[in-house]
Formats: C-alpha cells, sequence, structure tokens
C-alpha cells in the first residue's frame, strides 16, 4: 500500500542534541600493519549474477580463513586521494583497532629483525605507526584504539601490564596526536576466539580492563575510557531474531553483564559492535545468521541496528549512566561485509541506521571500515568511492545535530527522520527513505525545499554507482569530488519513487 507523509517542521519536537562526529570510520589495524584480510567479491558475485557459496566443514571458522582470506600489504595513508576524500567526511573519529589490535607486537625499536615475539600474531613498526598519525592530522580526526592483551604479553593467571600499552601512548604523546580515548580491547566477549591467554575467563577480563583504566587514568588522565566494545547484549547477536550469529561460530562467549559486573573503574563512554548478520563468507557456518539480498531492505532486516541500540540503552544506563554510546564496529555483515555491501542497497541500512540511532540516543557510529573489504566507504587500494561513502557525505554536509521527533511511524515506504539543519540556518532537513520497492510514497511540503534524492543508477538496486537527482555520483578529473547539488522543489505534494532514498532540506 502506497504510504502518505505529511512534514510539519514548525511542530517538532526535540528529542536531544547529537554527537557532531556521529558519523565516524574505522582502520583496521590488520590494514596499518598489512596481513590477512577477506578477498573481494567477483563483479559478478557484487552483481547478484554469479553466486557465492562456500562448502561447509568441520574444522570451523578456521578452516574457512583458508580459502576467503588472503595477505594485502599495509594501507597507503599518505595517499593524497585518500586523504582527500576522508578529510571531506569532516571532523570524525578514527578508530584503529580490530582482532588483530589484540594480538598486535608494537616494534618501535626494531629490534625483533621482522620476527613477531612468541604469543604474538602481528608486529607494528614505528614507521607504520607514525603514518596513523600523520593521516590522523591530515584529515583532523580523533584517535580511539584499543591494547594488546595475548599470550605474548602475559598469561590468564598474571594481570595484564602496561609494557606494551605504553609504547603507542607514549609514542603518540611524543609524535604530538595524542590518543583521545581507548576501549581495553576489542570484542572481549569472544574470550580466546579474539586472541586473549588460554583459559582466560571473564573475571580476568574484569581485574585486567580495571587494570588498563587505572593505568590510563594515571598516566593519559585526558584520554576518553571507553567500554566494553563486546558484540552481543544480553539478548541479540548478528543475524535474525529467529537466532544464530556471531555465538554459533566461535568456541566460547559471554554476556556484556559477565563483562562488566564488578568493574571498579567508571567509563566515560559505553560501547558496543553491531552487525546486521553474517556475511555469505560464513553463512554456511551460521545459516540463520545470514539474511539474503531479498531481505535487505525488509522491515525486521532496516529494525536491526535500530534494535541492537534499544537493547543496549539499558545496559548503558546500567555501567555507564548518562554516557554516551558508541557504536565503535558497525556495518552490514560480520565477515567483511555480504556481496551488495559496496552497491547502492546498502545505502537503505546506512542511512536508517544513522537516523534510527539518533532518534534513540546520542553517540558515535564508527562505520567498518574506511577503505578495506566489500562493506568499505573506500575500494580498497585504488579508494574509490562507493555508495556508501556519498550518502554519508550527504548525511554529514545536511544533517544537524538537534533530533527531532517525526511523529511518524517506522513502516515500509516511509522511514522518516528530521534534523537540524548543518548550515546553522533556521530550519528542518528530513530524510524519507521508501524502502518499498513498488509503491511510491507521497510526501506533503508546506514550503518550498532542497531536494536531494538518491538512487541506484539505472533503476538498479544493485548498482555500485548510485545518483543524486539522476546525475551519477563518481570521481571527476584529478578524483575531484561531483557536485552534490539539490534541485528546487516546489511546497505541496511530491513523490518518493520506489527503492530511493530523499533529503529535503526546509
Amino acid at each position: 500500500m502506497a504510504e502518505f507523509v505529511k512534514l510539519s517542521p514548525d511542530t517538532l519536537q526535540a528529542l536531544r542534541e547529537g554527537n557532531p562526529m556521529m558519523m565516524s570510520y574505522n582502520v583496521e589495524f590488520a590494514e596499518v600493519t598489512g596481513g590477512t584480510f577477506w578477498k573481494a567479491y567477483t563483479p559478478g558475485q557484487v552483481a547478484g549474477t554469479e553466486e557465492f557459496y562456500v562448502e561447509p566443514s568441520n574444522e570451523g571458522m578456521e578452516a574457512l580463513y583458508k580459502d576467503l582470506m588472503q595477505v594485502y600489504p599495509p594501507i597507503d595513508l599518505y595517499n593524497e586521494k585518500l586523504r582527500a576524500l576522508a578529510k571531506e567526511l569532516g571532523p570524525v573519529w578514527m578508530r584503529v583497532s580490530g582482532t588483530w589490535a589484540t594480538k598486535t607486537y608494537y616494534d618501535f625499536d626494531g629490534t625483533t629483525n621482522g620476527k613477531v615475539p612468541e604469543g604474538y600474531l602481528n608486529m607494528l613498526t614505528k614507521e607504520q605507526w607514525i603514518g596513523v598519525l600523520d593521516f590522523v592530522k591530515a584529515v583532523g580526526a580523533k584517535l580511539i584504539v584499543s591494547v594488546a592483551n595475548c599470550p605474548g604479553l602475559h598469561s590468564a593467571d598474571e594481570p595484564w601490564n602496561p609494557s606494551e600499552a605504553e609504547k603507542l601512548f607514549g609514542l603518540s604523546k611524543e609524535y604530538g596526536v595524542p590518543i583521545d580515548a581507548a576501549e581495553f580491547t576489542n570484542e572481549p566477549n569472544m574470550m580466546e576466539d579474539t586472541g586473549f591467554p588460554k583459559g582466560y575467563t571473564p573475571a580476568d577480563y574484569r581485574r585486567d580492563q580495571d587494570l588498563f583504566f587505572k593505568w590510563l587514568d594515571a598516566n593519559y588522565p585526558d584520554c576518553i575510557k571507553v567500554g566494553p566494545s563486546d558484540t552481543g547484549g544480553a539478548n541479540v547477536s548478528f543475524g535474525k531474531t529467529s537466532g544464530g550469529g556471531v555465538e554459533q561460530i566461535v568456541s566460547e562467549t559471554c554476556t556484556c553483564d559477565e563483562l562488566m559486573d564488578g568493574t571498579t573503574v567508571p567509563l566515560d563512554v559505553f560501547s558496543y559492535h553491531y552487525y546486521n548478520g553474517l556475511s555469505e563468507r560464513l553463512a554456511t557456518l551460521s545459516p540463520s545468521g545470514h539474511w539474503s539480498p531479498d531481505e535487505a531492505i525488509s522491515e525486521e532486516y532496516l529494525d536491526a541496528a535500530p534494535s541492537f541500540a534499544r537493547t543496549y540503552a539499558p545496559l548503558r544506563d546500567k555501567y555507564v549512566p548518562g554516557a554516551e554510546m558508541w557504536v565503535t564496529e558497525s556495518g552490514d555483515a560480520g565477515g567483511g561485509g555480504d556481496t551488495w555491501a559496496s552497491t547502492y542497497l546498502d545505502v537503505f541500512r546506512t542511512l536508517n541506521e544513522l537516523g534510527g540511532f539518533s532518534a534513540i540516543t546520542s553517540g558515535v557510529i564508527f562505520h567498518n571500515t574506511l577503505a578495506s573489504s566489500d562493506y568499505g566507504f573506500l575500494a580498497r587500494q585504488v579508494f574509490d568511492p562507493r555508495p556508501n561513502y556519498f550518502a554519508v557525505l550527504l548525511w554529514n554536509r545536511l544533517m544537524g545535530t538537534t533530533v527531532y521527533d517525526t511523529g511518524e511511524p517506522i513502516r515500509e515506504g516511509a522511514h522518516v527522520y528530521a534534523h537540524s539543519r548543518k548550515d546553522g540556518q533556521d530550519g528542518v532537513v528530513y530524510l524519507v527513505i521508501n524502502n518499498s520497492l513498488t509503491e511510491a510514497t507521497t510526501v506533503e511540503l508546506p514550503k518550498d525545499a532542497q531536494r536531494y534524492t538518491l538512487a541506484g543508477e539505472g533503476g538498479n538496486i544493485r548498482a555500485t554507482v548510485m545518483t543524486l537527482n539522476g546525475k551519477p555520483l563518481v570521481l571527476g578529473e584529478g578524483n575531484t569530488l561531483p557536485e552534490m547539488a539539490p534541485e528546487a522543489q516546489a511546497a505541496g505534494t511530491v513523490q518518493v519513487a520506489p527503492g530511493t532514498c530523499t533529503f529535503f532540506v526546509l
């Protein structure tokens, strides 16, 4: 059934003030050091014309890694194209973390001769970390990290010690780009699977998180304490509400309560990780954790991110009352992204997550990743922007920090969100997402507006190129951004076509 939406900017009620850097991103530690990461899908798999299938294995995730990953060189953080496109996103938080961060040794004095010490998986050089710091400075970002907590640093019976963390924090401070925020570890609820010492328990984690944050308060008191960065609350997991997800493919998991109950050092920010599900790469290990492309704009699918936020908000209130919530990893699917993650089809999820999260709480969402794997804003190594890059660029340019209650219930064809104007002028910006592929949504505008309509090129929902008001969004000569100008929209009744996302600036 076709939906009708009446925009009433003069009667909107403000909900809250959001974080001006809400839309931020991750740069994986594995990108900085170089190492194994997910192989790219083929063009046919991205387009949906070629099936992606992995033969099930009783050997679990490790067996899949052998066939689905490859070794990549370190990312070139001095690349002018990468820096220019990252800077366009505006002031952001940049998180350098991931599973690799838990198992990385910092060889800042060059004494290892290129050999990773026993108990670690990876190695970071001084030059590589200075590259991160130079990038942060160049794009005007703030830096958040997590630190090593693996068998090379200590055993489960031994308390965590700051010998490695001091290298990272000390060099950053000395170089003039201090670390602005820190989580203790990445996805601690997966215990040994995330790299912790053998036999590590939630009690060991609680002990060591307190030790880390006590050390941080004593030595780097201006650094924001963030945690616990886990991947499931009391009753949520990646995948469908019927069950399934990350807990099916790791050997041991624990809850947020088990990680936090009894900790003594107060946090400044509450953090968690969210993905809609598991990608095709991991679907054979957890079929119920994977969504098909036909479900990717369904109401259940689009509600996954707001559902995570609604589930985690009481946990935030319990453990870090009054704090912001940060989603320190977010994306369409764990396992490097779905086959359609680099297409227009994923823009619905991305914009709906931003709008839905803002309506629930204030905080920051770190998209995984800036330029790695199929869910990156930019294509790996060549750094060409994908549809999600242009979608969040438009969001950051238009949507201000005051969040309003639109009074419109979320339903197919009418996901409606409203914010103040980013340009500081009086007025409101509405986002209307029509996730119906068959029915246009009728919108009543009370006054003239500027209109920005996003769609898949050629009407293709899985297009790798997105259009703005009918014009393809691709880089021009010299890697210049395309003009992202609005078209004038007169007051009155207008149509939002099926399968489009439209910003109205009033």
